[in-house]
């Protein structure tokens, strides 16, 4: 597990970067948080790591959006999904199955669809240290999702 303790929205933006630049095809990235946490900043950045030239935003009503860079990007929201059918509806196993890279907002609401080895990034606010303080906490599965230095 990891902790980072970040003071600006450039600073999560980088984070997110790095995540992309090190992401490997198949990985899966779960980011849980309350509103307004700072998931699709860190998302952005995830998507410059990744060489994707378009602007980025939540897909809150259309559930997922797909980009090209380096490796696909399948940026999911299921803040809306009722129960987990929904999500495999969609074609879920194969966004997955298909070597790009899958960014799943709200994953904490249906973990268990989540593959085992996905890193799962936890982003808290804490006003107290500022109003753009946020604490990223990264756990893994598997080592290779964890940013290296």
């Amino acid at each position: 597990m990891q902790i980072w303790e970040l003071y600006s929205e450039k600073e999560t933006l980088a984070l997110g970067k790095k995540l992309g630049e090190q992401a490997a095809p198949g990985s899966t990235y779960c980011l849980q948080g309350d509103l307004g946490t700072g998931k699709t900043v860190l998302a952005k950045g995830l998507a410059l790591g990744l060489g994707v030239q378009e602007d980025i935003v939540s897909p809150t009503f259309t559930i997922v959006q797909e980009y090209s860079g380096r490796l696909p990007l399948y940026h999911f929201d299921i803040y809306r999904l009722a129960n987990e059918d929904e999500l495999w509806d969609i074609g879920w196993e194969e966004y997955i199955g298909s070597g790009g890279v899958c960014l799943v907002e709200w994953a904490d609401l249906m973990p268990e669809a989540m593959p085992e080895e996905a890193v799962w990034l936890t982003i808290e606010k804490d006003l107290s240290k500022g109003i753009d303080y946020r604490k990223i906490k990264i756990e893994s599965g598997k080592q290779h999702g964890i940013i290296r230095n």
